[in-house]
């Protein structure tokens, strides 16, 4: 099950909406198939495995035991239901990480096998194979995105200077890093100061992998069209109270201002978007903060770094701190929401 949590991690980045599942078939202790869910609307990892055998081992594969990190699939969605190709291949045992809670499965792909005979044995690494897809669970069972909040602060807790002008506080190899979490995630969001003072890309260029899709958050549609975010090169998704309109890859989206934020999540969750990495500024994540929408949270902090007089960084509620990096004279704190 260890191997299948990493074989599942090789999807991260290319498979949502769809959760991330690693597969692997063994006999007898060899391991004769391995797979994993590579690209979504493609071939699910249970039939990567099962197709991954080589032909002097498919006789095998009737006498194997497969483990797979999540409950296999029992409908039709964008591919076949692999519950039916392992009844079909006769495996004779599964052994599961977690149930999957989306409700067009939720044990009835157990309950698929257990009918045709298959021995199923559940929750085996179960807490590491719900974490590995907490995005997912998240999205299904709250009927929102995954929310994650990032900024870096000085050493005495500011963000930039009083006047809005940028201080660069991340050194290169946290860079990068950022630039790695945001090929991770669906949408990449930050609100109207931050695009208009900061005009930044929200792509991924440090490191290999998809651009997420682009969000800013502008009431009063304030923002000149001649920032980055507004090129076109990537999908952009604007939220405001004025107008619904499309072109040129730009997607105006009107929000009732009563509770503009849960509706601005219920509208990402409508669009299928299954995490955002909100990535400024304080007065946007101050606000998803305090309005208890968020999962985790990720703060870089510069050791050496002093702005005094400047914009205050967030305060987070309800935090419980899971770990903590020093990459040169950066440390990073992760906290998950209590």
């Amino acid at each position: 099950m260890h191997r299948c949590l990493e074989l599942a991690k090789l999807g991260a980045g290319h498979v949502a909406p769809n959760p991330m599942v690693g597969a692997v078939l063994a006999y007898e202790g060899r391991i004769i198939g391995e797979g994993y869910h590579k690209e979504y609307g493609k071939v699910h990892a249970e039939v990567n495995c099962i197709e991954s055998v080589k032909e002097e081992d498919k006789k095998l594969i009737e006498k194997s035991t497969l483990y797979v990190s999540l409950e296999p699939c029992s409908h039709y969605g964008k591919t076949p239901p692999c519950a039916d190709r392992i009844i079909k291949e006769k495996i004779p045992v599964v052994v599961i990480g977690c149930r999957d809670s989306y409700e067009e499965v939720n044990g009835r792909g157990i309950e698929k096998l257990k009918g045709a005979g298959v021995e199923v044995i559940e929750n085996v690494l179960n807490k590491e194979s719900v974490e590995l897809n907490k995005r997912f669970f998240t999205f299904h069972q709250k009927q929102r995105p995954y929310i994650i909040l990032k900024w870096a602060q000085s050493n005495d807790g500011m963000i930039a200077n009083a006047d809005h002008s940028r201080v660069f506080i991340s050194n290169k190899e946290v860079n990068r890093l950022v630039h790695k979490w945001r090929s991770e995630e669906a949408a990449i969001m930050v609100g109207t100061n931050t695009a208009l003072h900061d005009n930044p890309e929200l792509t991924v260029r440090l490191w290999e992998g998809k651009n997420p899709v682009r969000i800013v958050i502008d009431k009063d549609l304030k923002l000149p069209q001649s920032l980055k975010i507004f090129d076109g090169s990537v999908q952009t998704i604007v939220f405001n109270k004025i107008k619904e309109e499309q072109g040129n890859n730009i997607f105006f989206i009107k929000i009732n201002n009563n509770d503009f934020l849960r509706n601005v999540c219920t509208s990402l969750y409508q669009l299928n978007i299954q995490s955002v990495l909100i990535e400024g500024g304080t007065k946007l994540l101050q606000s998803f903060i305090d309005s208890d929408l968020w999962d985790e949270a990720r703060i870089v902090v510069n050791d050496q770094l002093l702005i005094g007089n400047g914009i205050k960084a967030p305060v987070l509620k309800n935090e419980k701190l899971k770990s903590k990096e020093k990459i040169v004279n950066n440390t990073i704190s992760y906290y998950e929401h209590e």
